[in-house]
C-alpha cells in the first residue's frame, strides 16, 4: 500500500519554495519516466521540455493568468506534441525498432506499411488529438512518479498556449505545448498542504462486475 500512501500525500501544489530545488537525479528520473510512458504504437509522437531558467520561468507568470507555481518551482516542464505524425516519424520508430531489437525488415513490413496507411488516412486534426490524449497519459504517469520519490507538482492546462509557442519558439521545431507541470517542493506555509484529500467512496467510483 506504499504507493497509496504516496498518492494520498500527492496534492496540486499551490505554493512552491523557490529556495528548494531538485537534485540532477530527480529530473533524470523525470525525464526517463517520460520517455517511458506508454504512447500509440510506441511512435512516441511527444516532446518534454525542462526549463530551469529563473527568467524564463517568470515570462511564464502572465500567460498563466498570473499563477506563481510556474515562476516559483524547480523547474518547469512542458509536455508538448508534434505538429504531425507523418510517414517518415513511422519509418523512423520502425527502423529504430530493428536495430534495438535485431529483428528484420520482413518480421515488421506489414505492420509498418499497416501504420504509414493508417496515418495517411488521418486528417492532421485527428493526429494532433491523437498527441494531445496522450499528452494526459504521460502527466499521468509524471505525476504518479513525483507522489513516489515526494516530489510536489501541479499539472496546469490554464495557460495562453499561443503566447507559450511563441515564446519557446516551438512553431520552428514542428512543436505545439498542451500542459504544463511545475515540479518542485510545497512551502511550508502552503495552507493546502495540511488539509484532507477530497475524494469520493470507492463504491460511488468504481464499479466491479463479478
Amino acid at each position: 500500500m506504499n504507493i497509496i500512501n504516496s498518492l494520498k500525500w500527492r496534492y496540486a501544489t499551490k505554493k512552491f519554495d523557490p529556495s528548494k530545488k531538485l537534485s540532477a537525479q530527480q529530473i533524470e528520473t523525470l525525464k526517463n519516466a517520460f520517455n517511458l510512458t506508454a504512447t500509440s504504437f510506441g511512435l512516441q509522437p511527444l516532446k518534454l521540455i525542462v526549463i530551469e531558467n529563473k527568467e524564463l520561468q517568470e515570462e511564464f507568470v502572465k500567460y498563466c493568468y498570473y499563477q506563481r507555481q510556474v515562476a516559483d518551482a524547480s523547474h518547469l516542464l512542458v509536455l508538448c506534441i508534434e505538429n504531425d505524425t507523418t510517414t517518415e516519424a513511422i519509418n523512423a520508430y520502425f527502423d529504430l525498432e530493428k536495430e534495438v531489437r535485431g529483428i528484420s525488415e520482413e518480421v515488421i513490413s506489414k505492420f509498418r506499411n499497416q501504420l504509414v496507411a493508417m496515418y495517411k488516412n488521418k486528417t492532421l486534426e485527428e493526429k494532433q488529438l491523437s498527441a494531445t490524449y496522450q499528452t494526459y497519459i504521460a502527466l499521468g504517469n509524471l505525476m504518479t512518479v513525483c507522489a513516489v520519490e515526494k516530489i510536489d507538482n501541479c499539472p496546469m492546462e490554464g495557460f495562453m498556449t499561443e503566447k507559450i509557442d511563441e515564446l519557446l519558439n516551438l512553431p520552428a521545431q514542428n512543436l505545439k505545448s498542451i500542459l504544463l507541470m511545475p515540479v518542485g517542493f510545497r512551502a511550508d506555509d502552503d495552507f493546502m498542504s495540511t488539509m484532507k484529500k477530497v475524494r469520493k467512496p470507492l463504491n460511488e467510483t468504481v464499479l466491479e462486475i463479478l
